[in-house]
């Protein structure tokens, strides 16, 4: 396919059209960049205010929701930049400097993928995201380094990370021609981690660089009591160990998963009276496969 601009910025909207129109207000539009928005299905036609709105940018309205992975592949299938920037729409820019995020990418033939700082667009701006650490090959747990912390700097160098964040990764075109586009089978949760993994047997790098931070207005507790988070956060690392685990260390994270991680939380949510969130659990074991 011919190449006909060098960046495109994809963004899905679902039902967050303030959000959504404040993200691309952020954008200084150049000749050489394109901008999609993917309305996954929203209650309201908000795929035409957005057209409305903002003349420069397409708009593709999906009958149903295609979830994060499919909303975002049909922006990367209709996209023709070199490099593609997909972007939470509950994310801005203060300072919109990708520039250094796409040298990072030129400056190697192994790097795939290169993540932006990530601050929370409340209080003081704190840190959510500087790269992360490595999954426990047990627990499936990992930390996302300098998560909750003030910003003075201590994370302004750029380095590899095992995983991409999800809310803005900047992606080589002809790195998604050769590993696929991101799995659709999550929905929801884990699918970028999984891709990042494809992406590292590929033969592929990661990195994060601060040179360029994007604010996420997600809160710190965010749906934390949702039984569809629920159900997908179940589901999906059990997912994700089935695709990508292997051996003893497979069968480990199981027992692991069910044997501790599911009863502490059936327990938890019954003494709570949460049962849509017990019901949530077990609709997740009973679903895990793909």
């Amino acid at each position: 396919m011919q190449n006909e601009c060098k960046l495109s910025i994809i963004t899905i909207n679902y039902n967050g059209l303030k959000d959504t129109c404040e993200l691309i207000d952020s954008i200084p539009f150049t000749k050489d960049m394109e901008v999609i928005v993917v309305d996954n299905a929203s209650k309201e036609d908000e795929a035409s205010i957005i057209a409305e709105r903002f003349s420069k940018i397409k708009v593709i309205r999906s009958t149903r929701n295609l979830g994060f992975a499919g909303g975002n592949n049909l922006g990367i299938k209709e996209s023709q930049g070199k490099y593609i920037l997909l972007i939470n729409n509950d994310t801005f820019f203060k300072d919109f400097n990708i520039a250094p995020l796409i040298e990072r990418l030129e400056s190697s033939d192994k790097i795939g993928i290169v993540c932006p700082k990530l601050r929370f667009a409340w209080g003081n701006n704190p840190i959510q995201f500087a790269g992360y650490t490595p999954l426990s090959p047990i627990t499936v747990r990992n930390q996302a380094f300098g998560f909750g912390e003030d910003d003075h700097g201590q994370y302004d160098t750029a380095h590899p990370t095992p995983y991409a964040h999800g809310a803005a990764m900047l992606i080589k075109r002809k790195a998604i021609n050769k590993v696929g586009l991101m799995p659709e089978c999550f929905f929801l949760y884990y699918e970028e981690l999984d891709w990042s993994m494809i992406f590292t047997r590929a033969g592929y790098e990661i990195w994060y660089d601060p040179a360029c931070t994007v604010y996420h207005k997600e809160s710190q507790t965010t749906g934390q009591n949702s039984p569809l988070r629920t159900y997908y956060i179940t589901r999906n690392r059990l997912l994700l160990v089935k695709r990508n685990y292997k051996g003893i260390n497979k069968y480990l994270s199981y027992i692991y998963l069910l044997g501790i991680v599911a009863t502490r939380d059936i327990l938890k949510y019954t003494f709570q009276g949460r049962f849509d969130l017990v019901k949530s659990v077990f609709r997740g074991i009973f679903t895990f496969k793909e």
